[in-house]
This record gives C-alpha cells, sequence and structure tokens, in this order.
C-alpha cells in the first residue's frame, strides 16, 4: 500500500538508529562513564539510564501497554547490562511498530496520542541522544546523512516552540546554516550546539 511506505521507512531507520545506539551504550567504559553529556543533569552513567528507561517506556507505547508516566524517575541506580536491556526493548519497540502500524492511538505520557507521533518521537529522542553519547565519549556519531534528514523531518512537525525553554523538555533552538551538515541542523533545531 502507498500509505504504508512512510512507515516502513520510519520503522527501518528506527531499527537502525536503535542498533547504533546499542553500540554506543555497548562501547561505554569506566573512563568516560562520568563525563558530562550535552543534556545538562546527565552524565555519562545517566544518560545510558535515560536510554534505557525512556526505550522501555517508547516500547510499551508502541505495544500499546502502559508505559510509566516519568521513566525519568524510575531508577537512581545505574542500569546492570545496559546494551542487553536497552536491546531487549528495542527489539519489542520495532516489532510492535512493523505489527501495529501508526493508524492508530497510543497512550504515552499520560496521554493518547497519534501513534505516528509517537513514532516520531522515538526517532527523536533516539537518534539526538545518540548524537550525545557519541559525543561525549568520543566517538563518531554512527547515523547516516539520510537517517537524520528523516529524523529531522519528523521533528520539524512534531515538536512545537511551546515545549521549548525554562521548565520545558527542549531547549531553544540553536540557529545552524541551512547548509549545515544534517547531524549540526538536528542538533540545533533539538537546542544542541552543534
Amino acid at each position: 500500500m502507498e500509505g504504508e511506505e512512510p512507515l516502513v521507512g520510519d520503522v527501518d531507520v528506527l531499527e537502525s538508529v536503535l542498533s547504533k545506539d546499542e553500540a554506543l551504550i555497548g562501547g561505554v567504559t569506566p573512563d568516560v562513564a562520568s563525563r558530562p553529556t550535552d543534556c545538562p543533569d546527565y552524565d555519562v552513567t545517566r544518560l545510558v539510564d535515560h536510554l534505557v528507561e525512556w526505550m522501555a517506556s517508547f516500547a510499551a507505547a508502541a505495544e500499546g501497554s502502559a508505559p510509566a508516566d516519568d521513566p525519568a524517575g524510575s531508577s537512581a541506580d545505574p542500569t546492570p547490562d545496559p546494551a542487553a536491556r536497552f536491546r531487549e526493548h528495542a527489539e519489542r519497540c520495532v516489532a510492535a511498530w512493523r505489527e501495529q502500524g501508526t493508524e492508530r492511538t497510543v497512550r504515552f505520557m499520560s496521554s493518547d496520542l497519534p501513534a505516528g507521533a509517537v513514532l516520531a518521537m522515538t526517532l527523536m529522542e533516539f537518534a539526538t541522544h545518540g548524537c550525545d553519547l557519541a559525543r561525549a565519549t568520543d566517538r563518531p556519531v554512527p547515523f547516516t546523512d539520510a537517517e537524520l534528514e528523516l529524523v529531522l523531518e519528523r521533528a520539524l512537525v512534531t515538536l512545537p516552540d511551546q515545549y521549548r525553554g525554562d521548565g520545558q523538555p527542549f531547549g531553544p533552538r540553536v540557529d545552524v546554516p541551512d547548509t549545515a551538515p544534517a547531524v549540526d541542523r538536528l542538533r540545533g533545531f533539538m537546542g544542541r550546539t552543534p
């Protein structure tokens, strides 16, 4: 079906992004664990925990089960074997999107939302934080330009300005030239300095 092509493309990109995030998580070593990240409240260890916790919540939403309302507050201790836990949740998430599609409503963060919007949020969350983790651990950003362009496309229509600034989950946009690489444009849109 023609209407399903964007979903298939988005899920394929999501699967690739999550696989690359898993590799980044698995590559975290004790010597970089306490480094700061572009997320002011997170060092590398806390960012990894955030990725695992939110992956579980996004997987639950994709499956149609009830995720935690605030996965950020679920644990103060580092996640044991974070790469394996991340992979488990990522596989569930991708399988649910492939099996159930986006022509439905899902429950996420105490709201009923269009599934397509939650899929876009999943792409934004894990591509952006994957870039954050790569940067904090001195590793190359593993995502292709095509993957980042698709994520940026989704972000531009999914993230309104009302969720930016003090007391909001996202910082103000950082101006980046339209000719900049996709990674810099995505980071700037998501409130990070490239």
